[in-house]
Protein backbone atom coordinates (compact mmCIF):
# COMPACT_ATOMS: atom_id res chain seq x y z
CA UNK A 1 0.00 0.00 0.00
CA UNK A 2 1.34 3.49 -0.52
CA UNK A 3 2.01 5.79 2.12
CA UNK A 4 -0.73 8.12 0.32
CA UNK A 5 -3.54 7.21 -2.30
CA UNK A 6 -3.51 9.34 -5.33
CA UNK A 7 -6.25 10.88 -5.74
CA UNK A 8 -8.47 10.66 -9.49
CA UNK A 9 -6.79 12.14 -12.40
CA UNK A 10 -9.68 14.62 -13.08
CA UNK A 11 -9.37 15.70 -9.18
CA UNK A 12 -7.93 19.18 -10.23
CA UNK A 13 -8.35 20.81 -13.45
CA UNK A 14 -5.45 23.25 -13.68
CA UNK A 15 -3.06 19.58 -12.66
CA UNK A 16 -4.99 17.61 -15.41
CA UNK A 17 -4.76 20.04 -18.01
CA UNK A 18 -0.89 20.09 -16.93
CA UNK A 19 -0.47 16.52 -16.70
CA UNK A 20 -1.51 15.82 -20.49
CA UNK A 21 1.98 16.22 -20.95
CA UNK A 22 2.41 12.48 -19.70
CA UNK A 23 0.31 10.92 -22.08
CA UNK A 24 3.17 11.45 -24.79
CA UNK A 25 5.74 10.64 -22.36
CA UNK A 26 4.24 7.21 -20.77
CA UNK A 27 0.81 6.98 -21.98
CA UNK A 28 -0.74 7.74 -18.64
CA UNK A 29 -0.55 10.31 -16.27
CA UNK A 30 1.79 9.00 -13.09
CA UNK A 31 0.40 7.57 -9.75
CA UNK A 32 3.53 9.82 -8.51
CA UNK A 33 1.51 13.54 -9.75
CA UNK A 34 -1.80 12.01 -9.07
CA UNK A 35 -0.79 12.06 -5.11
CA UNK A 36 1.17 15.04 -5.70
CA UNK A 37 -2.10 16.95 -6.52
CA UNK A 38 -3.26 16.70 -2.64
CA UNK A 39 -1.12 19.95 -2.89
CA UNK A 40 -1.77 21.00 -6.33
CA UNK A 41 1.02 23.82 -6.15
CA UNK A 42 3.35 20.54 -5.60
CA UNK A 43 1.93 18.98 -8.54
CA UNK A 44 1.81 21.99 -10.63
CA UNK A 45 5.56 22.86 -10.22
CA UNK A 46 6.25 19.42 -10.56
CA UNK A 47 4.85 19.21 -13.96
CA UNK A 48 7.11 22.66 -15.13
CA UNK A 49 10.00 21.57 -14.04
CA UNK A 50 9.48 18.00 -15.47
CA UNK A 51 9.02 19.77 -18.64
CA UNK A 52 11.92 22.43 -18.66
CA UNK A 53 14.05 19.79 -17.64
CA UNK A 54 12.97 17.28 -20.52
CA UNK A 55 12.93 19.80 -23.51
CA UNK A 56 14.55 18.24 -26.42
CA UNK A 57 17.31 21.14 -26.67
CA UNK A 58 19.27 19.32 -29.20
CA UNK A 59 22.08 16.45 -28.98
CA UNK A 60 20.67 15.42 -25.55
CA UNK A 61 17.90 14.38 -26.85
CA UNK A 62 14.50 12.48 -25.53
CA UNK A 63 15.82 9.27 -25.71
CA UNK A 64 19.40 9.84 -24.09
CA UNK A 65 17.45 11.70 -21.60
CA UNK A 66 15.37 9.21 -19.88
CA UNK A 67 18.39 6.40 -20.51
CA UNK A 68 19.81 9.33 -18.39
CA UNK A 69 17.10 9.11 -15.61
CA UNK A 70 17.23 5.36 -16.13
CA UNK A 71 20.92 4.84 -14.58
CA UNK A 72 20.18 7.79 -12.31
CA UNK A 73 16.94 5.76 -10.26
CA UNK A 74 18.80 2.09 -10.43
CA UNK A 75 22.05 4.36 -8.74
CA UNK A 76 19.40 5.09 -6.49
CA UNK A 77 17.35 2.05 -6.35
CA UNK A 78 13.92 3.31 -7.55
CA UNK A 79 12.49 0.41 -9.05
CA UNK A 80 9.41 2.85 -10.28
CA UNK A 81 11.27 4.97 -11.68
CA UNK A 82 13.59 2.43 -13.21
CA UNK A 83 10.22 1.13 -14.83
CA UNK A 84 8.91 4.89 -16.01
CA UNK A 85 12.08 5.61 -17.67
CA UNK A 86 12.94 2.46 -19.71
CA UNK A 87 9.31 2.65 -21.05
CA UNK A 88 9.64 6.31 -21.87
CA UNK A 89 13.12 6.05 -23.70
CA UNK A 90 11.03 3.09 -25.77
CA UNK A 91 9.08 5.45 -26.57
CA UNK A 92 10.93 8.16 -27.96
CA UNK A 93 13.23 6.13 -29.90
CA UNK A 94 15.75 4.72 -27.93
CA UNK A 95 17.27 1.44 -29.88
CA UNK A 96 16.72 -1.79 -28.75
CA UNK A 97 20.40 -2.46 -28.50
CA UNK A 98 20.25 0.07 -25.64
CA UNK A 99 17.20 -0.90 -23.81
CA UNK A 100 18.61 -4.50 -24.06
CA UNK A 101 22.04 -3.35 -22.66
CA UNK A 102 22.04 -0.21 -20.66
CA UNK A 103 23.18 -1.36 -17.40
CA UNK A 104 26.96 -2.66 -20.03
CA UNK A 105 26.89 1.20 -21.68
CA UNK A 106 30.46 1.28 -20.83
CA UNK A 107 31.25 -1.31 -23.03
CA UNK A 108 28.48 -2.33 -25.37
CA UNK A 109 28.99 -0.64 -28.94
CA UNK A 110 25.24 0.66 -29.04
CA UNK A 111 26.89 3.57 -26.86
CA UNK A 112 29.41 6.42 -28.02
CA UNK A 113 31.59 7.73 -25.93
CA UNK A 114 29.70 10.82 -25.47
CA UNK A 115 26.93 8.69 -24.27
CA UNK A 116 28.84 6.91 -21.93
CA UNK A 117 30.27 10.55 -20.27
CA UNK A 118 27.06 11.36 -19.46
CA UNK A 119 25.61 8.09 -18.21
CA UNK A 120 29.03 7.93 -15.78
CA UNK A 121 28.07 11.38 -14.44
CA UNK A 122 24.55 10.15 -13.99
CA UNK A 123 25.51 7.40 -12.16
CA UNK A 124 27.95 8.98 -9.77
CA UNK A 125 25.95 12.06 -9.43
CA UNK A 126 23.30 9.80 -8.37
CA UNK A 127 25.78 8.37 -5.67
CA UNK A 128 25.47 8.84 -2.18
CA UNK A 129 27.54 10.10 -1.35
CA UNK A 130 28.39 12.07 -5.06
CA UNK A 131 30.72 10.38 -6.76
CA UNK A 132 31.26 13.04 -9.48
CA UNK A 133 35.19 13.34 -9.51
CA UNK A 134 37.50 15.62 -12.00
CA UNK A 135 37.92 12.42 -14.24
CA UNK A 136 34.47 12.08 -14.70
CA UNK A 137 34.03 15.61 -15.07
CA UNK A 138 36.84 15.99 -17.73
CA UNK A 139 35.04 13.31 -19.98
CA UNK A 140 32.11 15.23 -19.77
CA UNK A 141 33.29 18.87 -20.90
CA UNK A 142 35.16 16.74 -23.82
CA UNK A 143 31.99 15.88 -25.07
CA UNK A 144 29.07 18.11 -24.15
CA UNK A 145 28.89 21.74 -24.10
CA UNK A 146 28.05 23.79 -20.75
CA UNK A 147 24.45 24.01 -21.44
CA UNK A 148 24.47 20.23 -22.49
CA UNK A 149 25.53 19.72 -19.24
CA UNK A 150 23.15 21.38 -17.28
CA UNK A 151 20.72 19.40 -19.20
CA UNK A 152 22.11 16.62 -18.33
CA UNK A 153 22.79 17.63 -14.60
CA UNK A 154 18.66 18.59 -14.64
CA UNK A 155 17.59 15.32 -15.42
CA UNK A 156 19.57 13.40 -12.75
CA UNK A 157 18.27 16.00 -10.22
CA UNK A 158 14.44 15.22 -10.95
CA UNK A 159 15.13 12.04 -11.16
CA UNK A 160 16.86 12.51 -7.52
CA UNK A 161 13.75 14.32 -6.34
CA UNK A 162 11.26 11.31 -8.05
CA UNK A 163 13.15 8.64 -6.74
CA UNK A 164 13.41 10.03 -2.56
CA UNK A 165 9.30 10.53 -3.12
CA UNK A 166 8.08 7.01 -4.96
CA UNK A 167 10.63 5.28 -2.77
CA UNK A 168 9.41 6.70 0.42
CA UNK A 169 5.80 6.88 -0.92
CA UNK A 170 5.50 3.44 -2.42
CA UNK A 171 3.98 4.23 -5.54
CA UNK A 172 2.23 1.80 -6.98
CA UNK A 173 3.33 0.76 -10.35
CA UNK A 174 0.82 1.56 -13.30
CA UNK A 175 0.11 -1.62 -15.34
CA UNK A 176 2.04 -0.89 -18.52
CA UNK A 177 5.06 0.66 -16.54
CA UNK A 178 5.13 -2.59 -14.54
CA UNK A 179 4.56 -4.37 -17.94
CA UNK A 180 7.68 -2.90 -19.89
CA UNK A 181 9.69 -3.05 -16.32
CA UNK A 182 9.03 -6.65 -16.64
CA UNK A 183 10.20 -6.58 -20.64
CA UNK A 184 13.47 -5.14 -20.37
CA UNK A 185 14.31 -5.04 -17.02
CA UNK A 186 14.04 -8.32 -15.18
CA UNK A 187 16.86 -10.44 -16.54
CA UNK A 188 18.59 -7.96 -14.27
CA UNK A 189 16.90 -8.42 -11.25
CA UNK A 190 14.18 -5.61 -11.55
CA UNK A 191 10.96 -7.01 -9.62
CA UNK A 192 8.66 -4.00 -9.07
CA UNK A 193 9.55 -4.28 -5.31
CA UNK A 194 6.97 -2.45 -3.27
CA UNK A 195 5.37 -0.59 -6.32
CA UNK A 196 3.86 -3.52 -7.04
CA UNK A 197 -0.31 -4.31 -5.33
Amino acid sequence: MPLVAPLPPDHDPEVAELARFFNETLGFCPNSVLTMQRRPAIAKAFIGLNKAVMENQGRVNSDLKRLIGYLASLSAGCQYCQAHTIRAAERYGAEPDKLEHVWEYRSHPAFSDAERAALDFAVAASAIPNGVDAAIAERLHQHWNEGEIVEILGVIALFGYLNRWNDSMGTALEDPALEDGRRFLSRQGWSGGKHVL
